[in-house]
């Protein structure tokens, strides 16, 4: 489908670029390089498409756009900016543009969005106040990789679509969930987030949902679930593939149905909240090993957001390394800054924390460093301690030296972990799975004879067998001799 397009960029290569492009689709193209052109020719004739710049020389190419759609409701607009941040793709969805490409862009790319202008129109605007657009959101960064997230949270924020991020461990996912709910019409309500691995199983549905007093052994009174808590706002589920499967049941429910009950309750609860959920496992690849649902699954999947690794945007290193010294600046810690070769030698490294690790790096730095200036030398040792980190431990290491191993290596790839109320029970349940696996294994996989040599009593393995999710495999599990 074609049609009229006015592109509009004070930097005359781009408008020849672009302008040619697109007449070579046969669309008739005009051009402007300021917005008195620009105004002129809307002036002289309304284009089924404007292609317009940010900055351009007279002003601020988003506050005409506002102007323009305000006037012009059925005129679809795309807005294209060397300003690639978070606050600039919403902003464009804001004043009500059909679609927001950062520069530099594929040809191909705009000529499509070109054709879906045309075919289907302009897009609502969505309401965001100006002053909450500016310098909100913690995220990070102008590579390709995270235009696109941007992209993705511009299109999803004035809804309340579900969200599926994945990523690996570190990436950044709950800041994107805290992104979509700052910047959305929920934003005045609560932000509530939920690990899934963190919680025992046994404990995830009274966690979601809450329970009446007596509803157990324990429940002493009433306690508001994590639906509740987050009412009129945004659920964050974290760890999302770690969901044992009676209670993603439930949570099937509650999507389908839009309520639910408490632990113990008889009374329908309207469950008003946005669910954005997150995982670094492939759901994809659980769903086909039986270890998630499928229907869940896809009603988690309505809008997927991939984060990627740090690797995969090794651009953006230096930008968030700057900006964790200054952060560590602002708690406090000597003001650092980066040698030139010292941010080589950070863009050269693969980051298997991900942002995370160069986060707690750049904090130790600031915290340790006697120098004003970081230099690559500086770089190089940190990194190597933080290699040289004892590796989880091997079987013939004592516990002691197991535990201390693995809570440094913990410091080192994910350190707000130390101090979210979960360390206890991840480090128990890393010991305990191997040790009961192991003693299972030794028996044959009587269960009996495990639970004796343990100490323990078979019912209490039982339980931990199953909150655990360990597979028994053949054997004699019912401890006959």
């Amino acid at each position: 489908m074609t049609g009229s397009v006015l592109v509009v960029d004070d930097d005359s290569a781009i408008r020849t670029v672009v302008a040619a492009a697109l007449r070579r689709e046969g669309h008739a193209v005009t051009t402007a390089a300021s917005l008195a052109e620009l105004r002129r020719a809307i002036g002289a004739a309304l284009p089924d498409v404007l292609v317009t710049d940010v900055v351009l020389p007279d002003g601020n190419g988003l506050d005409e756009v506002a102007r323009l759609t305000a006037e012009h409701p059925t005129l679809p607009v795309i807005v294209f900016s060397a300003q690639n941040t978070l606050a600039t793709a919403v902003r464009a969805t804001e004043v009500g543009a059909f679609d927001y490409l950062p520069k530099p862009f594929d040809l191909d790319v705009l000529g499509q969005a070109v054709r879906s202008a045309i075919a289907r129109g302009r897009h609502a605007p969505a309401e965001f106040p100006e002053d909450e657009l500016n310098g909100g959101s913690s995220l990070i960064g102008r590579s390709p990789a995270m235009q696109e997230v941007y992209r993705v949270i511009a299109r999803v924020v004035s809804n309340d679509l579900t969200v599926l991020i994945s990523g690996e461990s570190g990436t950044g996912k709950e800041l994107v969930a805290k992104a979509i709910h700052d910047l959305g019409p929920r934003r005045r309500a609560p932000f509530v987030a939920l690990n899934m691995a963190a919680i025992p199983r046994e404990l995830i549905e009274a966690e979601l949902f809450g329970h009446e007093r007596g509803a157990f052994t324990g429940a002493q009174a009433r306690v508001a679930g994590k639906f509740e808590q987050a009412a009129g706002g945004t659920l964050f589920l974290d760890e999302i593939g770690d969901m044992p499967m009676d209670a993603q049941t439930r949570l099937l429910r509650v999507l389908q149905q839009g309520e639910f009950t408490t632990v113990g309750g008889a009374k329908a609860i309207k469950a008003d909240v946005r669910i954005v959920a997150a995982t670094n496992k492939d759901l994809a690849a659980l769903v086909q090993a039986g270890q998630f649902r499928e229907d869940l699954f896809y009603r988690l999947n309505v809008v997927p957001i991939a984060l990627p690794s740090l690797r995969e945007r090794r651009d953006d290193v230096p930008l968030l390394a700057r900006h964790f010294l200054d952060r560590a600046a602002e708690d406090g810690l000597p003001r650092k800054s980066l040698a030139a070769n010292a941010v080589a030698v950070l863009e050269g490294y693969d980051w298997p924390g991900n942002v995370r690790q160069l986060e707690n790096l750049m904090r130790r730095i600031a915290a340790l460093s006697r120098d004003e200036v970081i230099d690559a030398d500086a770089i190089r040792r940190a990194l190597g301690e933080a290699s040289a980190m004892p590796a989880p431990a091997t079987r013939d290491a004592g516990i002691e030296a197991a535990v201390r191993a693995r809570l440094e290596r913990i410091a080192i790839e994910e350190p707000r972990t130390l101090d979210d109320g979960t360390l206890y029970d991840r480090i128990i349940g890393e010991v305990e799975r191997p040790l009961i696996e192991a003693m299972l294994a030794r028996h044959g996989g009587n269960q009996l004879r495990a639970a004796r040599a343990l100490g323990i009593n078979r019912n209490t393995l039982r339980k931990r067998l199953d909150t655990l999710g360990i597979d028994v495999g053949p054997g004699r599990p019912d401890g006959t001799e």
